[in-house]
C-alpha cells in the first residue's frame, strides 16, 4: 500500500493530480488508515499510469473517464470498446488532415522567402498580412 506522496512519486505526477483524478472520478476514493492517510494500491499505481498514457496519446479527461467507465464494465465491453475507439479515430484523421493542410501553407509560405536575409519587407508576412480570409472580409 502507498500513501498519496508515494503514489505520485511512483507515477510521476504530483499529489494534487492524485487528488484531481479522484474529483473526476478517474481514480476510486482510497481506503484510509485511521488517522486519516489515504492508502492507494498497485492496482491504484498502474491506473494512474494507465491515464498519464492515455494523456500522451491525446486524450482529454473526459475521455478517459468514458473510457475508463468501458473498462471498468463488466458486460458489453468490447461493443462500446468499438464505438469509442472507432470515434477516436474519426477523430484523430480529421486531425491529421488539418495538419497536413497547415503544413501545406507553411511550406507554401516558405518558398516565398527569398532567402535567409533579413528584409524590410518580409514576403511571408506580406502574404499573411494581406490574404482574405473569411473573418477578415468586410
Amino acid at each position: 500500500m502507498y500513501r498519496i506522496s508515494e503514489l505520485a512519486k511512483r507515477c510521476g505526477v504530483n499529489k494534487e493530480t492524485i487528488r484531481y483524478y479522484e474529483k473526476r472520478q478517474l481514480l476510486p476514493l482510497p481506503a484510509r488508515t485511521e488517522a486519516g492517510y489515504r492508502l492507494y494500491s498497485e492496482g491504484d499505481v498502474k491506473r494512474v499510469q494507465f491515464i498519464k498514457r492515455l494523456q500522451q496519446l491525446g486524450f482529454s479527461l473526459t475521455e478517459i473517464h468514458q473510457l475508463l467507465g468501458i473498462v471498468d464494465q463488466d458486460k458489453e465491453r468490447c461493443a462500446n470498446m468499438y464505438e469509442f475507439v472507432s470515434r477516436k479515430v474519426g477523430e484523430l484523421q480529421r486531425q491529421i488532415e488539418d495538419l497536413q493542410r497547415v503544413v501545406h501553407v507553411l511550406q507554401d509560405l516558405q518558398k516565398r522567402c527569398p532567402d535567409e536575409k533579413a528584409l524590410y519587407e518580409c514576403p511571408m508576412i506580406e502574404t499573411l498580412v494581406h490574404e482574405k480570409g473569411d473573418c477578415y472580409e468586410s
